[in-house]
């Protein structure tokens, strides 16, 4: 996986159809973009007073929902979806 340092925002204020990205320098250390069917998904790891946390954006139309998972149990969290994608695969 290629980590950028610049990153990418949907701009819904876009005048086309189209989705147009801007640019945005902030707490953001590397990002990832996942693109499936209707569904864009942004993977971004964030850097605050507080530590280092995964921001996980899934964005369909207008509707965004976003998680948070703390960069000190990331490992924990990729195990856990290690887990479910060997169930998924068996079933």
């Amino acid at each position: 996986m290629t980590f950028t340092k610049k990153t990418v925002y949907y701009d819904p204020e876009g005048s086309d159809k189209q989705a147009r990205y801007i640019t945005v320098d902030d707490d953001i250390i590397c990002t990832e973009k996942i693109i499936a069917d209707r569904k864009t998904f942004f993977i971004d790891l964030k850097s605050n007073a507080r530590g280092r946390v995964v921001r996980i954006t899934e964005k369909v139309s207008s509707n965004r929902d976003r998680i948070m998972v703390p960069a000190e149990i990331l490992d924990d969290f990729i195990a856990a979806l290690e887990d479910i994608r060997q169930a998924n695969q068996e079933h």
